[in-house]
């Protein structure tokens, strides 16, 4: 019997998918246990050799969908669509999980069958140079259903109707998923010791503007998920609130982002920026994030 499904989506990261599928591999539960279900969200890149090499060696279920590159929420569902296992766990690409991983959900499962799991994360800048497995305070997210590493049954999943598909760009489908259940009634609790390695590089020079992009575009997915959950829950974690759009409003009047941009200089290079201009890059994305917010939430409504 399949206990759980390790689900998780890739695009374009061949690279780390091939040391994260090595890990999923190697667990601690008997092979006929659990199962994995990887989603290609339309990678260009030698993402689909790495998935044949790690499904010809699988002693568990491996599945392996395809799809052009339609964004996360339609690409979970056609994972969910594939998953056979009572709980489903979820990762991203940039995840390595621990070999005693999948066990440590199940063993929170059994005492606690009908509830979210939440997993820790510890983040690490290469997955060649890992800390001990020992998750601290440091790395304490507050996410009610953060698809780093969470499960839930998949019963719940499919009484909600799975991920909503009109987030087709980046960022709060996982939280959107996470408010339906906890209006639900399905509760959560932080299980630590299923932990993850967190693949965060420090950003380099020439990323500065994909950063940007991610910014906005998270900001239009931000208004999306304020229009579906008016409440304060949404409102906080998104920023859309009153406190702190007049707070951004005021940076923006004071022309902050063209302070953040002199911080930085000329955004090229490969060169991984330093502690000062990392702090440059993280204000200027939080500037790009708010004005486009704004932008949104006072356009009219089609």
């Amino acid at each position: 019997m399949i206990r759980a499904t390790i689900q998780l989506c890739t695009y374009n990261r061949a690279a780390l998918l091939d040391r994260v599928l090595d890990a999923c591999l190697e667990q601690t539960v008997r092979d006929d246990e659990y199962e994995i279900v990887l989603v290609d969200d339309g990678s260009a890149d030698s993402t689909p050799a790495v998935i044949e090499r790690w499904r010809a060696r699988a002693l568990c279920r491996f599945v392996a969908v395809t799809q052009p590159n339609a964004g996360l929420a339609k690409a979970r569902n056609a994972g969910l669509s594939r998953a056979s296992g009572r709980r489903i766990i979820f990762i991203d690409d940039d995840v390595l999980p621990l070999p005693n991983f999948v066990e440590e959900h199940l063993r929170a499962a059994e005492r606690y069958p009908d509830r979210i799991i939440r997993g820790g994360a510890i983040d690490v800048r290469s997955f060649d140079d890992l800390p001990p497995p020992i998750w601290s305070i440091k790395n304490y997210s507050g996410n009610y259903f953060w698809t780093t590493n969470v499960s839930v049954p998949l019963s719940a999943l499919a009484a909600i109707g799975g991920f909503d598909e009109s987030f087709s760009e980046y960022g709060w489908e996982d939280i959107d998923v996470g408010l339906r259940l906890r209006e639900r009634g399905v509760r959560a609790i932080f299980h630590p010791d299923a932990l993850v390695y967190h693949y965060k590089p420090r950003p380099r020079a020439d990323g500065l503007e994909k950063m940007l992009r991610q910014s906005r575009a998270q900001a239009r997915t931000a208004a999306r998920l304020v229009a579906l959950h008016p409440g304060w829950r949404a409102r906080l974690a998104t920023g859309a609130n009153p406190v702190q759009r007049a707070f951004h409003a005021l940076l923006r009047r004071l022309r902050f982002a063209d302070r953040f941009r002199r911080r930085l200089g000329p955004p090229s290079g490969e060169r991984v920026l330093n502690l000062e201009e990392l702090r440059a890059a993280r204000a200027l994305a939080s500037e790009a994030y708010f004005e486009e917010l704004e932008r949104v939430l006072r356009a009219p409504r089609s």
